[in-house]
């Protein structure tokens, strides 16, 4: 009887320790996928950082345009102030 209760202790430990192992290596691989998301989401932060740089160099560009065309008006008289 008790070699019997011995095995039965075994069987449920070593089912344990199939169970453990299947979530360690599940726990990896969703470490593995949190990395290539963390990867992928600095890529398209560095992305949007330059497309904010792209509309400044943009702005800036306008505000020279805005800045001549004011000039222009005056030279020509063609504003009413």
């Amino acid at each position: 009887m008790s070699e019997n209760v011995e095995n039965l202790v075994l069987e449920h430990l070593r089912a344990i320790r199939g169970s453990i192992d299947r979530m360690a290596q599940d726990v990896s691989d969703i470490k593995m996928r949190i990395g290539s998301i963390e990867n992928r989401l600095t890529l398209v932060e560095r992305g949007v950082g330059i497309v904010h740089e792209d509309i400044a160099h943009v702005q800036t560009r306008i505000d020279r345009f805005d800045t001549r065309l004011d000039r222009i008006e005056k030279r020509l008289e063609l504003t009413t102030a």
